[in-house]
């Protein structure tokens, strides 16, 4: 069994190519970080396969999937003109059954996943906040309400908006997403083959489901809620 693959289904294109370039380098850095969230999880909950392949690191390069990383965004990208990118990085692989608790360790694995992305969404919402309100970087607005968009608040809340996104759509309960792994533990152990049986063609359910508008405004209606508990997270906090 594998850890759920972080899948990005869009990213913001309006922002200029310079603009565009650091914020998929950031979305590459955190689909690194989402990763690496499975295998320590594992790690710590018996499993030391991913840390044994190198999986346990923020260095992007080992968690990079040819076809998934690489090709089909690249694709998908050119043949929309920046309308669209889908995409993800490459799975961890989890020892089921070397868990010390299989079935809800595994859940607590693919949880790993997204709560990571939840974490850098606060810190990069903080650090949005930070340099608006500051302006300590090279070619800054002289107002705070120009400084918003500025190419680096423009690039930090982007990021906020893709790790928010990676949070929501990756605990979707569609195998082989991260929220599947939570269903598979919670269901009745007879109905578990069937309902996992669906991975082997979950990708395509997920990539058709995006073209359905409920669908869509769930994500969104969704990731407008949890930024708006990001925030008073980061106010709490101090960060605000």
């Amino acid at each position: 069994m594998v850890a759920a693959p972080a899948l990005l289904p869009m990213a913001r294109t309006d922002m200029g190519w310079i603009g565009l370039t650091l914020s998929l380098v950031l979305l590459v850095l955190c689909l690194s970080v989402h990763e690496a969230a499975h295998a320590y999880m594992a790690w710590k909950c018996g499993d030391s396969t991913g840390k044994d392949l190198g999986r346990m690191t923020l260095n992007p390069i080992p968690h990079i999937d040819p076809f998934m990383t690489v090709i089909l965004p690249g694709f998908l990208f050119l043949m929309t003109n920046g309308a669209m990118i889908f995409g993800g990085a490459k799975p961890v692989p989890v020892n089921f059954h070397r868990l010390r608790s299989p079935w809800r360790d595994m859940s607590l694995v693919a949880l790993a996943g997204p709560f990571s992305n939840l974490l850098l969404a606060c810190l990069f919402l903080a650090a949005a906040h930070f340099f608006v309100q500051t302006g300590l970087y090279n070619g800054a607005a002289e107002s705070v309400y120009q400084r918003r968009y500025d190419l680096l608040p423009v690039v930090l809340h982007s990021a906020v908006s893709f790790n928010l996104l990676l949070t929501v759509f990756n605990l979707v309960p569609i195998p082989p997403l991260d929220g599947s792994r939570v269903m598979a533990w919670v269901l009745p152990a007879n109905l578990r083959p069937a309902y996992l049986s669906i991975e082997s063609f979950g990708i395509v359910i997920v990539f058709l489901l995006f073209y359905v508008d409920g669908f869509r405004m769930f994500i969104n209606t969704t990731m407008r809620h949890l930024e708006s508990i990001v925030q008073q997270v980061v106010t709490l906090g101090g960060l605000w």
